[in-house]
């Protein structure tokens, strides 16, 4: 919910001023190479109908070190009543990376696990985002090429998979001191079971953001953010495992930093501050 322009191109001509934001996720922390992700993204508008930005995803699993680079775009057109449509692209590449010669295998002669394997391949991705003051939904795609990064004798052991992800949220001003965050992701690899999130969250005085997640199957969340001046904020977040990987890992954290360069103070108050 606070890395939107990760996923959907599109958030990038939603939003105001320049804004960055990191985040690391360490999961399932109790397992010996359980995976780890660290995301980076900064957007700003061109005009007034025009944003850009950048979005890095780097993701570690055992050896398998994959690094997603992005340029992303988007264009906003305004509809009636201060509703907003969004489309954006993403164009940038992946960088696949195997340490096949690292591992302990079973033969030491298999000429498959002599070397590592280094890929370079591009990818674009898609998406739309709809929001008003008060509400958003989008729908992306973020890779749409098939990419191939293991091919062993003509057999492809690893490649892209397609993966699109349906968001929405609303903002329920309940009073100058609190707000009411409700959102919710839908996200599955096509020809793969559905997964989603469902989130509420609490916004009070405009500094402190509470919030309960639950993913099906998965887990349950709890998270906290904090204004520490109006322009940056830090959050942390802390999974309980409910899925069967609960005998061998019981959590997974996750820190992120926003940081926006607003030129004066500004309520909190539109979807983009999801």
């Amino acid at each position: 919910m606070y890395n939107m322009p990760v996923i959907n191109p599109a958030y990038v001509g939603a939003t105001e001023n320049l804004n960055l934001g990191l985040l690391y996720r360490n999961q399932w922390t109790e397992i010996d190479g359980a995976p780890q992700t660290s995301t980076f993204f900064g957007n700003f508008k061109l005009s007034e109908n025009i944003g850009a930005g950048l979005s890095i995803i780097a993701d570690q699993l055992g050896p398998v070190k994959e690094t997603n680079v992005y340029a992303d775009i988007g264009y906003t057109i305004s509809l009636k009543e201060n509703h907003k449509l969004a489309f954006g692209l993403k164009i940038g590449a992946t960088f696949h990376d195997i340490g096949l010669n690292n591992l302990i295998v079973f033969d030491p002669n298999d000429p498959f696990f002599s070397e590592n394997i280094n890929s370079t391949t591009p990818n674009i991705g898609a998406g739309i985002f709809y929001f008003t003051e008060n509400y958003y939904a989008g729908i992306s795609v973020p890779n749409l090429l098939s990419s191939v990064h293991l091919n062993a004798n003509g057999n492809r052991l690893g490649s892209e998979i397609q993966h699109f992800f349906v968001t929405g949220g609303y903002v329920f001003v309940c009073s100058e001191k609190a707000k009411l965050k409700p959102s919710f992701l839908v996200k599955s690899a096509f020809d793969a079971p559905l997964s989603f999130d469902l989130n509420t969250n609490v916004l009070l005085y405009n500094k402190l953001e509470l919030g309960i997640s639950y993913r099906n199957d998965d887990s349950f969340s709890g998270l906290v953010n904090f204004a520490i001046t109006p322009k940056l904020n830090i959050g942390y977040a802390y999974d309980a495992i409910t899925s069967d990987i609960r005998e061998f890992a019981l959590s997974s954290h996750e820190v992120l930093i926003r940081y926006s360069f607003t030129k004066k103070e500004t309520r909190i108050k539109s979807p983009r501050f999801f």
